[in-house]
């Protein structure tokens, strides 16, 4: 079954309590973490992932874009987030691998990313170490509304096929530019988890359009 996990990257955070309210026929939460310098951009951190669990229970789907992430995984952890995922990109694959552990340790599910150029590949040595969800990255990260790369399409593909491998269980998540049309090819080539902000939020009717993604 497809999942859907809005993203408050696009609610207002002067209204977030309520925004979030509006999402809750959605499977997860999407949280997106910047932190100015793995992304160019600023979002949120360990004290609004603390508050937004305090009201809803809906699972965290909290992504990471820092830098050496490992140093922040039990801070998010003890927050509230359900899984955690870590940018490829954000250390050396030592580090990468500790953090993992940690979440283990921590008792929340983990999950590697990946920008648009970083290949497919790089995900397997950790599937082989076993992972619960992999996010390709169809934009750029950093920013909302960008438009969906589709040349990203074959790298979903090959990561569906390295899942069915080596780590059956992981979900292969998308996030970048997802509306109803953009689902549909993710979904073709693999996906199992979309991740949309502006096609969910930007829409006249959210429950709605929630359906529509996951149709």
């Amino acid at each position: 079954m497809i999942k859907i996990a809005p993203s408050i990257l696009s609610a207002d955070f002067c209204r977030l309590e309520e925004d979030i309210q509006k999402v809750s026929s959605a499977d997860w939460l999407h949280v997106d973490v910047m932190d100015g310098m793995f992304v160019p951009n600023i979002s949120i951190g360990v004290p609004v992932v603390q508050s937004i669990r305090q009201h809803t229970n809906m699972f965290l789907d909290t992504h990471l874009m820092i830098e050496k992430p490992g140093r922040y995984v039990k801070a998010f952890a003890d927050a509230g987030a359900d899984l955690l995922t870590i940018h490829l990109e954000a250390d050396m694959p030592p580090a990468i691998r500790a953090a993992l552990r940690e979440m283990d340790s921590l008792g929340v599910k983990k999950g590697i990313a990946l920008r648009p150029i970083t290949a497919a590949e790089a995900v397997i040595p950790y599937l082989k170490e076993g992972l619960d969800l992999i996010l390709v990255m169809t934009v750029e990260p950093g920013f909302g509304g960008q438009s969906f790369m589709a040349d990203m399409l074959p790298k979903l593909t090959a990561i569906r096929g390295y899942i069915e491998q080596y780590c059956p269980g992981c979900h292969l998540e998308v996030d970048g530019g997802i509306n109803p049309e953009t689902a549909k090819l993710c979904v073709q080539a693999g996906a199992d988890v979309l991740v949309a902000g502006s096609a969910i939020y930007n829409a006249p009717d959210i429950p709605a359009a929630i359906e529509a993604l996951r149709s």
